[in-house]
């Protein structure tokens, strides 16, 4: 059986073309700029350039759930003591379904352990535990909103 220069020509060849066109699938379902998979020793990332419309410092700043800085906190979140950042690429939702009462809000105390909030990657439901003890003072997501890895999600005070 022929193959043209540009198709695979293994079954392994043609498993991880596959592997990549349902990852870039999801991207394009998702809105996320890279994803990353390892199974059976094998591991597969793809990524792309993110939109020209991502948010911007000055638009995180405008958007309704975020609180205003105080004075004596950092500017930049990523670099607040009680910062909670995303373990994960995927999606961050507040409640555990549509409608539910969110698992947090702005002055929630929460104790080591208890759930924020919850990130779905590949349809897994991977529920974000409070890394610290204290009062959640800041929200830097919208429910719903596909986060990065590494990217602030709540402030814990």
């Amino acid at each position: 059986m022929a193959r043209g220069p540009d198709k695979p020509e293994t079954p392994s060849a043609v498993a991880a073309e596959d592997v990549v066109r349902s990852l870039a699938k999801l991207l394009d379902e998702t809105g996320l700029t890279e994803i990353e998979i390892e199974e059976a020793g094998r591991r597969i990332r793809v990524a792309r350039a993110p939109a020209a419309t991502f948010v911007t410092p000055s638009a995180v700043a405008t958007t309704p759930r975020v609180q205003p800085v105080a004075a004596e906190r950092p500017a930049d979140p990523t670099e607040h003591p009680g910062v909670v950042l995303s373990p994960m690429v995927g999606s961050a939702y507040r409640a555990p379904e549509p409608g539910a009462k969110p698992f947090v809000d702005i002055g929630t105390r929460v104790k080591v352990g208890d759930t924020l909030l919850i990130i779905e990657a590949m349809k897994t439901l991977n529920q974000i535990p409070a890394p610290r003890a204290g009062v959640v003072s800041q929200i830097l997501f919208e429910d719903a909103q596909p986060v990065e890895f590494g990217e602030p999600l709540m402030v814990i005070e």
